[in-house]
């Protein structure tokens, strides 16, 4: 099994690794929109472990891998819903960030999020079981924020899968909170929990 890193929808310091910003990316910032879902697995990191992936937005060529690991590591046991079609809409909008992972040239996770006027929507988050326990999720996520920051978004939020314990772990350990419980939110058959992160809160309490 990978790590169901994920919150897909229906309808500071900068960590170790190489960064390639949004802007200095595309020349531009990206808009915000609003909310997706969540679910994960392991919880704690390994610091013996901690990979230095290349980070980076995604390419055209990708979606096809991002589908397929949201089949298997977010979306299993549902109808998929994450298509490559649908990934590479989200690819090209102007209001998403479809972010990537690599380790040596290989596909070690992704995430997707959704940049709104009030709130960013993480709606998909997974990494690759033999990538697991090296920060890498925590690294997406910390890139995802950072972008949001910049944006002039500091509300974050997904949606994890009710019987996702370790991935609910996961979130909180990183300052989420949970917000709702959603009942039959994946296609009617299982919960989900609502999170939520204001970094706002974080930046105005300052260093610590």
């Amino acid at each position: 099994k990978g790590t169901i890193l994920s919150s897909f929808s229906w309808s500071g310091k900068q960590p170790a690794g190489q960064f390639l910003t949004h802007s200095a990316i595309t020349g531009s910032h990206p808009q915000r929109p609003p909310i997706a879902r969540l679910d994960d697995t392991r919880l704690s990191t390994d610091n013996r472990r901690m990979a230095t992936p290349t980070i980076a937005l995604a390419r055209r060529h990708d979606a096809a891998l991002l589908a397929a690991m949201s089949r298997r590591l977010v979306e299993a046991g549902l109808q998929p819903h994450w298509t490559e079609s649908r990934i590479e809409r989200a690819r090209q909008h102007a209001d998403h960030v479809v972010l990537t992972a690599r380790l040596c040239g290989s596909l070690a996770g992704f995430a997707i999020m959704q940049y709104g006027d009030d709130a960013a929507h993480l709606n998909l988050l997974a990494v690759e079981s033999i990538y697991q326990r090296q920060g890498i999720g925590r690294q997406l996520l910390h890139w995802l924020e950072e972008t949001a920051c910049t944006a002039g978004t500091f509300r974050i939020r997904l949606e994890v899968r009710a019987n996702n314990t370790s991935g609910q772990a996961f979130y909180k350990a990183l300052g989420y909170q949970q917000t709702d419980w959603v009942r039959g939110y994946y296609q009617d058959h299982e919960d989900a929990l609502r999170l939520e992160r204001d970094l706002a809160l974080i930046r105005s309490a300052g260093p610590t």
